[in-house]
């Protein structure tokens, strides 16, 4: 299982990425170490917002590169209502993701 998250810094910024263990990764994120990515060890992690489950790496990787693509009202409107398919529309299909 692969998942794609989407992580609130403090300053209100988002952070997405994907990872195999949630748990770990988002407290690699948090300790802002050398295991933590770039962004995240100068953009201090809060909470993690979202994230779904999908079967493969190649799935979760598609996904995080359209909501990489997303402005940041488009990522705020994917936490809100977590409707893939409203806020990506056909980019994706959205029956191979579950929220978590």
């Amino acid at each position: 299982m692969y998942y794609t998250y989407i992580l609130r810094c403090e300053d209100n910024s988002l952070y997405t990425g994907i990872t195999t263990d949630l748990n770990r990764r988002i407290e690699e994120h948090k300790s802002q170490s050398g295991k933590s990515a770039k962004y995240t060890r100068t953009h201090k992690v809060t909470r993690l917002e979202i994230a779904w489950k999908s079967e493969n790496k190649v799935l979760a990787s598609k996904l995080e590169y359209y909501i990489k693509k997303l402005t940041k009202p488009q990522k705020e409107q994917l936490i809100v209502t977590s409707d893939l398919e409203d806020v990506l529309g056909n980019k994706i299909e959205s029956k191979y993701y579950f929220k978590i």
